[in-house]
């Protein structure tokens, strides 16, 4: 099982779950970062903190930790 962390650069993934032991899983959710939803990694910084998602029709940055927690096919 891969995380969204791990995509390459316009690679897309289909979310699977979101790993709820993670502090920030909650965020996540509720910026719309659900199961069932195809994500694709836009951009990401030199050091890969932040990364950009696609999803849902908008540009969404999170941190590479919260990245770790999204779980995808």
């Amino acid at each position: 099982m891969r995380s969204a962390a791990e995509l390459k650069y316009g690679e897309k993934g289909m979310i699977d779950f979101i790993d709820e032991s993670h502090p920030s899983a909650r965020r996540i959710l509720e910026v719309g970062f659900t199961p069932g939803q195809e994500i694709q990694l836009i951009s990401k910084s030199i050091f890969s903190d932040p990364m950009a998602y696609s999803i849902r029709g908008t540009l969404i940055a999170i941190r590479k930790s919260e990245a770790e927690c999204i779980k995808i096919l």
